[in-house]
């Protein structure tokens, strides 16, 4: 494996976390917005915002780390999708700014009106976010982002069936792992009322994640059959099927209460098909683009995945503290709770 090899796996390892990390993040957000009224929504919002309130902000170090790992490691690549992407990704970023405000604000506003408008944008950024992303991956994914600046469509690129169904996926991907993990969290600070809740939530959710994923393959077939093929034959197939078996897997936990148990699986099965995507497209990342092609000069990779080799000694641990703090605080208030 050569440094371009390594420096992609880096990037889908960096990728990886932040659909994971950012993508419950945004789900939190696509249930306040469905949390009901100030009166009935209360404990619900609460529960949201204690989840993502220490690390919201902080799960956004993994989309910088995706972006200036792709600038540096693969300038062209990165040119291209920025150039012939830029709807959709201002449109995410512009998201990214309104939901990080609102979040802030709406934390000391002390009216009701201020609450409710600060609210509804941060919960309309957590949907519209998370779609812009899909979107934009599914035109990458679907080759529709050819080499050059703005070499591609500025419109049909990422507004179309392969890219819309990615959008809509990317936001049920997202509501789902945020059920799964607010069961947990609300299992954990004293509250079976909402465990229950979002319990009953992830499993609906679920189920209308799975069937959407089954018609986003029809519609691969009809619309990137490249992409599907990618998806359904060869080295991709083991992750697909993977990504399937932890969904369905999911499903019976909930049932059966396991919400520590759910968490992996229902992980996995996102990990599992992003990792089937990158695979089933390695080595070609734009149509006629092989990483080998693309990738910056031996001295720059070799500089950049140094780098990010010394600062991953501070960056993971501080995280990792980060989390695991944040998890202690939720068992101790629930300890003093009880006495």
């Amino acid at each position: 494996m050569g440094l371009p090899e390594v420096m992609l796996a880096v990037l889908w390892v960096g990728l990886t976390a932040y659909v994971l990390f950012g993508g419950a993040d945004f789900g939190g957000g696509v249930w306040d917005l469905l949390s009901g009224g100030a009166g009935t929504g209360s404990r619900r919002r609460e529960l949201v915002e204690h989840s993502i309130g220490p690390v919201w902000e902080a799960n956004h170090v993994w989309l910088i780390f995706v972006i200036v790992l792709m600038w540096t490691g693969i300038p062209s690549v990165f040119a291209a999708v920025a150039s012939t992407l830029y709807i959709p990704l201002t449109l995410a970023a512009l998201g990214i700014i309104a939901r990080g405000a609102a979040f802030a604000f709406r934390k000391v506003s002390t009216r009701l009106w201020q609450r409710r408008l600060f609210g509804a944008t941060f919960a309309f950024s957590s949907v519209v976010t998370p779609f812009f992303l899909g979107t934009a991956a599914g035109a990458i994914a679907s080759g529709r982002v050819p080499p050059g600046i703005a070499r591609g469509d500025l419109v049909t690129s990422w507004a179309n069936p392969t890219s819309l169904t990615a959008g809509a996926l990317a936001v049920g991907t997202a509501a789902y792992l945020a059920a799964c993990y607010l069961t947990r969290d609300a299992e954990r600070t004293g509250q079976p009322d909402l465990a229950e809740e979002f319990r009953r939530r992830a499993l609906v959710t679920g189920v209308v994640v799975g069937v959407l994923s089954a018609a986003g393959l029809l519609v691969l077939h009809a619309d990137a059959p490249g992409l599907f093929a990618e998806l359904t034959t060869g080295r991709a197939l083991p992750f697909l099927v993977l990504s399937v078996a932890a969904g369905v897997a999911s499903l019976p936990l909930l049932w059966l209460r396991r919400y520590r148990e759910v968490r992996v699986t229902a992980a996995l099965a996102v990990v599992g098909l992003l990792w089937g995507w990158g695979v089933g497209q390695y080595p070609v990342l734009l149509p006629g683009v092989t990483l080998r092609e693309a990738a910056a000069t031996t001295s720059v990779l070799a500089a950049s995945l140094g780098a990010l080799a010394v600062g991953a000694v501070l960056l993971v641990p501080s995280l990792w503290w980060l989390y695991a703090t944040f998890q202690r605080e939720h068992t101790a208030g629930k300890e003093q709770a009880e006495t």
